[in-house]
């Protein structure tokens, strides 16, 4: 019976023709991101228009209980709104969304329990772990300017000792450690949100491994000995590399070995 009453046009209250008022609302948070959601008013050929407020703890015990609209839906056509940019303190906030149409307008219908950001869920930060050389980098997703990342990483082996550097750059590649040749490194990292005093679980490791040092110096010694032939001949690099030039050669003895250049 409830179902019909949300799909006809209006309903009468004291010969004054109102909305349905919105239902089911609640919160979807994750990292700090706060998405307020509605079941939409149904009005057949009809746009609804909706309208979001708040009261947060300041507004409540300093401003007589007064009702600020929300920065981004007041009005909004969706049956959502991003709250996030009002969400500004660690304090229970209420939240209530009415609905209009032309001149109806439904009554107020309040979420409950209040929201508060502490109870929003915190996930790791996507990362990628590449290797320099012999320097092992790690960018980090940029989650907004409340996070900081603790990062722990160590070298494979039995025993070895993890060490952990707090990271605030986003979506800047950091300089972790220097690898030693032939050795793998993992990486694993956290999120830290100092407003509400809470750790994110740690991501899923990732590891890398540098080429051992005869690899690298016997390429090296390669290289060298490519040059020397070519200076000493006076040959262009096209004779000396079989029609290639000295740069294509190059490439191509790195990408068998998997070494980068840098």
């Amino acid at each position: 019976m409830w179902f019909f009453y949300t799909l006809i046009p209006c309903l009468l209250i004291d010969g004054v023709a109102i909305l349905p008022a919105p239902q089911n609302l609640s919160v979807q948070s994750t990292n700090m991101r706060h998405l307020l959601t509605w079941s939409p008013v149904m009005v057949p050929g009809e746009i609804i228009y909706y309208f979001v407020e708040y009261q947060g703890e300041y507004e409540s015990l300093y401003m007589s209980h007064v009702w600020i609209p929300s920065s981004w839906c007041s009005p909004t056509k969706g049956p959502e709104c991003d709250i996030t940019d009002d969400i500004t303190a660690t304090v229970p906030y209420s939240l209530r969304v009415r609905a209009t149409q032309g001149s109806e307008t439904s009554a107020w219908s309040t979420l409950k329990p209040p929201f508060n950001r502490n109870s929003t869920i915190l996930t790791p930060p996507g990362m990628d772990v590449t290797k320099d050389g012999f320097h092992l980098v790690i960018k980090l997703e940029d989650l907004g300017s409340q996070f900081e990342f603790l990062v722990a990483y160590w070298r494979r082996e039995p025993g070895a000792k993890e060490h952990v550097k707090v990271v605030r750059s986003r979506g800047i590649p950091v300089h972790l450690e220097t690898m030693e040749p032939g050795a793998a490194y993992c990486v694993k990292v956290q999120t830290f949100v100092k407003a509400i005093g809470r750790h994110s679980p740690f991501s899923q490791a990732e590891c890398v491994k540098v080429q051992d040092a005869h690899t690298w110096h016997f390429l090296m010694h390669v290289l060298s000995m490519l040059s020397t032939m070519t200076l000493g001949f006076g040959a262009s690099p096209s004779c000396v590399t079989g029609g290639k030039s000295l740069n294509d050669s190059r490439g191509s003895i790195y990408r068998s070995y998997n070494v980068t250049v840098f």
